[in-house]
């Protein structure tokens, strides 16, 4: 058995990108067949989308629109152009957001994740992972059974059948969240129930802390993460190296500033936005409220796509102050309006009885009159007033938060 799953994970960089570049236009022409994405890309060439700085220039879709967009053109928000008869399942998920599952094999790209977790063809593999509406159980079930594993599907709860599927079937790998997997292990200790069987184990959808990972090895299972979501099924996945997650093939993933579709400098943290390849249901620039960070250089694994260093924390910071609400896009505004500022946070506390903002800015150029100039943009787009404070370059934390409600 090779160490891959197959030669796309290990080609040059390069030549990577100019392949899922190269591809991109016919995608973007399949998802323009779409009335809502025809709308949004008006007047595109897809032609001219062959590079990040093109794709950068396209807007973002926030996936916290999707609700909203979903209720007023059922059932898929009018950006699928194909009837729902033409996919093979489909699902809803809490907005509601309706998702279908495509009738290719591996449909939500995860047999990568699970290979790289040491999953093999003629496992057997517990999942579970909810089968009941959600696709969450059906993306770990297609993935395992395209990469060749037979499938137990457990879903959550139940320990008690649970068990005896393990006794029987013997399953030598676990899909399904962490924290069950522990109430899982607890459960068949204090039941004197045999699940020693189970050796490898793909989780996601909960924290995985540095705790919980030690926990769990001392049980004897090698435990790896992945991380997804519904619309677009397995984003990025960890390998044996132990080094961040390594981005899935057939997606471009960008990281922005919060509240913009702007690129975030290397290193820096802000919110993953991915596009997908998938001609008959594409996503273009899907703004996932997810924070992310990039990792320099490839993986000592071997794989060669883009690394993250995972999920770390959530992008959509909006909040109230004195009854209105303020937008991580609102403090990318006052950032566009004085371009010599570097980060920017926007801090809300109370003073007294009253919320109060202080919008704390890096700069290299400090003055009080450029102290007063944005304390006026401040006031201008936020319609509220706030306090201004300078500071130097590099002052605030690397971490993506551009508001923080210390309330």
């Amino acid at each position: 058995m090779t160490a891959y799953y197959d030669a796309l994970e290990t080609r040059d960089p390069a030549a990577r990108e100019a392949d899922l570049f190269a591809r991109l236009p016919n995608v973007l022409r399949s998802a323009m067949a779409a009335p809502t994405y025809a709308e949004r890309m008006k007047g595109l060439d897809p032609a001219t989308v062959t590079s990040r700085e093109a794709l950068a220039a396209l807007p973002v879709l926030r996936k916290s629109e999707l609700p909203a967009l979903h209720k007023a053109s059922a059932p898929f928000g009018g950006f699928v152009a194909h009837p729902p008869g033409s996919f093979a399942r489909l699902f809803t998920s809490p907005g509601p957001i309706f998702e279908p599952e495509g009738r290719q094999d591996d449909p939500w790209r995860g047999a990568r994740a699970l290979y790289a977790a040491g999953f093999r063809p003629g496992d057997v593999v517990l999942n579970t992972f909810s089968y009941h509406l959600t696709p969450g159980g059906f993306i770990f079930d297609s993935s395992a059974r395209a990469l060749g594993c037979a499938v137990i599907p457990a879903g959550p709860g139940n320990t008690e059948q649970q068990f005896e599927l393990i006794e029987a079937y013997r399953p030598i790998g676990y899909s399904g969240t962490p924290d069950f997997l522990k109430i899982l292990l607890d459960a068949a200790a204090s039941a004197g129930r045999d699940v020693s069987s189970i050796k490898r184990a793909l989780v996601s959808g909960a924290a995985f802390p540095p705790s919980l990972q030690a926990e769990i090895k001392s049980r004897g299972i090698d435990a790896y993460q992945a991380f997804g979501t519904a619309d677009l099924g397995i984003i990025a996945f960890e390998t044996a190296a132990r080094e961040g997650m390594v981005v899935n093939e057939d997606l471009i993933l960008e990281i922005v500033k919060p509240g913009t579709g702007d690129p975030v400098a290397p290193g820096d943290v802000g919110e993953i936005v991915v596009t997908s390849l998938d001609p008959h249901h594409p996503w273009i620039r899907l703004a996932l409220g997810d924070l992310t960070a990039a990792l320099p250089g490839t993986s000592p694994c071997g794989r060669t796509h883009m690394r993250i260093k995972g999920w770390m924390g959530r992008a959509d910071q909006t909040t109230k102050v004195k009854g209105m609400f303020v937008r991580p896009e609102q403090v990318a505004d006052i950032a566009k309006r004085h371009p010599a500022l570097g980060r920017l946070r926007l801090v809300v506390s109370r003073q007294g009885e009253t919320d109060a903002m202080t919008l704390k800015a890096e700069t290299s150029t400090s003055s009080e009159a450029l102290r007063e100039e944005i304390a006026a943009t401040l006031r201008a787009v936020t319609k509220l007033g706030g306090g201004v404070e300078l500071v130097g370059p590099g002052a605030l934390p690397n971490d993506g938060k551009v508001i923080a409600d210390e309330r």
